[in-house]
């Protein structure tokens, strides 16, 4: 009975040091990446567009394909779009965008953008990531258009029955 009792006192203090050696966690902490003119660059993609998207500091100043942002995107929701992110971090005013887009049409466009942008900014700013994460951001829209099947008048409207 006493070598069952020692064996168990044993086993006891095993146990208290494994829970004493508690697990090491890594945490990452992440670089800025900006390049030899203090730039941040990303790519955004939305729909069929795609945007190249270079920041730095400044004051604010967007410009996409070589034209303002008021110009290029008259309409105001899509301006609302590229500053989202900026608003989000809380960096308003802070960083001039230079963005090139291709593809797709103008709503797709400004999605591309402001993607390209999102991720521009946490690559600068590493701490600005939480907020842009939780905001759905970094996320990229995987939604695209349903291809055409043969048979069908576009991807899922069928043409007009006749039964004669």
């Amino acid at each position: 009975m006493a070598e069952t009792l020692s064996s168990l006192d044993e086993l006891r203090g095993s146990v208290e040091g494994v829970e004493a050696a508690a697990p090491v966690v890594e945490t990452i902490t992440r670089e800025p990446q900006r390049d030899a003119l203090g730039r941040s660059y990303a790519t955004g993609k939305r729909k069929d567009a795609v945007a190249r998207v270079w920041i730095k500091p400044g004051s604010g100043k967007i410009t996409v394909n070589g034209k303002d942002m008021p110009v290029y995107f008259a309409r105001p929701v899509l301006q609302m779009m590229l500053r989202q992110p900026f608003t989000v971090a809380g960096v308003d005013g802070e960083f001039d965008v230079m963005a090139t887009v291709k593809g797709g049409g103008l709503s797709g466009q400004a999605g591309a953008v402001r993607h390209g942008v999102s991720k521009a900014l946490q690559l600068y700013e590493p701490s600005l990531r939480g907020a842009l994460k939780a905001a759905g951001f970094l996320t990229r829209d995987s939604r695209v258009v349903e291809r055409k099947k043969f048979g069908k008048a576009k991807a899922r409207k069928s043409f007009q029955f006749s039964k004669r």
